[in-house]
């Protein structure tokens, strides 16, 4: 029986964006992410077009998508601080283009941060900075989705009415779509109980009163190191942390993410560890 879901894992572009395609294919994934380029520097040179035309043969040969791209961890578009949120709107209107011209159907980006101001002094920052990193960009079939996080510090997004706030206030101030992308670990280390039958519909109805499931094109898929309501981002292997592997089957194979790509960010801390858990992912979409 075919998975209701694709299922893929993030891969790296360290050899070429082709190779990251290749490799993600060779895995056995059906979707993948990347970054564009490095993810803790300001700024990146473009791709290469023989190389961007090599990766668009290969998605579609091997029918890899959707391509998501995983934003730069520097970007704060919150930020308080003139200089960091300059620097943030410079590098992810530079992302975005990237995404752009490499052909990938979203991009996946932390909402921010808000320390030193409240949290709706940084909302409104956040769409005041995403209207001036997108003014006048040809995004093409770019989505932006934003990412829910754990609730560690002062990272934004961490509720599910929040991520909702973020997207009303960026609201015709960019020509990006504005999505969302949903984390497992992140959803439990924020309070949100998807390890039960019961709590995981309680989530979904939330997620649809809130965002809407049609707007959540993408769930990362990642199991956790920390227990329910901790607010610690620590990605376990699947089946493994408090998610664990019946949970994981129950989300997977649940008809409101019918048709979604589940990315996974897992630790690879020893060879074959990636595969290891895609296999796992995809016996877990299959299994009755």
């Amino acid at each position: 029986m075919t998975p209701p879901v694709r299922v893929g894992l993030h891969v790296s572009i360290a050899g070429s964006l082709a190779a990251a395609a290749r490799k993600a294919h060779e895995l056995g994934a059906s979707t993948f992410q990347i970054f564009s380029a490095s993810p803790r520097m300001w700024r990146a040179a473009g791709a290469d077009p023989d190389d961007i035309a090599r990766l668009k043969q290969l998605r579609a040969r091997y029918d890899l998508r959707p391509l998501v791209v995983h934003g730069n961890y520097l970007i704060n578009l919150a930020a308080a601080d003139r200089v960091v949120r300059d620097k943030s709107v410079a590098a992810f209107r530079e992302e975005a283009g990237r995404c752009a011209a490499i052909g990938a159907e979203y991009l996946v980006a932390h909402p921010g941060n808000y320390r030193g101001q409240s949290v709706a002094q940084a909302i409104r920052m956040f769409a005041d900075s995403l209207e001036q990193a997108t003014a006048g960009l040809a995004a093409g079939s770019l989505t932006l989705l934003l990412e829910c996080t754990a609730g560690q510090g002062s990272a934004l997004g961490s509720r599910l009415e929040e991520l909702a706030e973020l997207r009303r206030a960026a609201a015709g101030k960019t020509p990006l779509p504005v999505g969302y992308c949903l984390d497992t670990c992140h959803l439990l280390a924020a309070g949100y109980d998807i390890a039960t039958e019961e709590g995981l519909e309680a989530t979904l109805e939330q997620a649809q009163r809130w965002l809407g499931l049609e707007s959540i094109p993408v769930l990362h898929a990642n199991d956790s190191k920390a227990p329910l309501g901790s607010h610690r981002d620590r990605h376990e292997h699947i089946g493994k942390g408090h998610i664990g592997p019946q949970a994981f089957g129950r989300i997977l194979r649940h008809p409101k993410l019918a048709g979604k790509a589940f990315i996974l960010e897992t630790p690879v801390e020893k060879e074959g560890d990636d595969l290891r858990n895609l296999r796992a992912l995809k016996r877990l979409a299959r299994r009755p």
